[in-house]
């Protein structure tokens, strides 16, 4: 399968221009039902606000958006060019606005839905889903910054520590980093300890813990 980027996690944010205030809301969705609800549910929630506009782009499936009653092309696809821009998919993105009783003139909102997208995909954080090959190290304690450096190193992901007597290191390597930081490990501990693989998995992973 294509490695392809997503969403982390969701997210919220708000700033105000003008008077008005935006709140901007991203998901990760795996199905346009998905998005459908997280838009839905958003509409509930806000329905004294002036505009909900929204857009989400699903893998090998539908992309749409909404401008929800503002000028046409102010909100929607802005928002819209946020995610494609950074070639995010599985992505929902809702920006509702409170009308602050200023008009923004349409260079104004443009620049204000694109913005609050922005800072909602900022805060949400991107994961690439690729394959990647589980590994687990066993070590002591005074090991485990070196271990953590090395998976960094070879563009990992550091996951579950189990302590006990020792401490299990448990990491997400790309397929192309996964021998190299074998080696390391057999390097770093002259023989003492090394990484055992536990197999693969495709999954979106980011800078942190692991992401399921």
């Amino acid at each position: 399968m294509t490695e392809y980027l997503v969403p982390s996690h969701a997210s919220e944010t708000e700033f105000t221009e003008k008077r008005s205030t935006f709140i901007g809301r991203v998901w990760p969705v795996e199905s346009e039902e998905e998005a459908r609800l997280c838009i839905d549910e958003t509409k509930k929630k806000h329905h004294d606000a002036r505009h909900n506009c929204w857009c989400y782009l699903i893998k090998d499936g539908p992309v749409r958006y909404s401008d929800d009653g503002e000028p046409q092309g102010t909100a929607g696809q802005p928002m819209l060019g946020v995610f494609q821009k950074e070639g995010v998919t599985n992505v929902c993105c809702v920006v509702t606005r409170y009308f602050g009783g200023v008009l923004l003139g349409a260079g104004g909102l443009v620049r204000a839905y694109t913005q609050s997208a922005k800072n909602a995909l900022d805060a949400a954080g991107i994961s690439a889903v690729r394959r990647w090959v589980e590994l687990a190290v066993e070590c002591p304690y005074s090991f485990l910054e070196r271990v953590k450096l090395a998976c960094a190193a070879q563009g990992g992901v550091v996951g579950e520590i189990e302590y006990a007597a020792g401490v299990t290191v448990h990491a997400l390597l790309p397929e192309g980093g996964a021998e190299g930081f074998r080696a390391r490990m057999t390097e770093l501990s002259a023989g003492s300890f090394s990484a055992v693989e536990l197999g693969e998995v495709f999954k979106a992973a980011s800078q942190g813990p692991i992401q399921s």
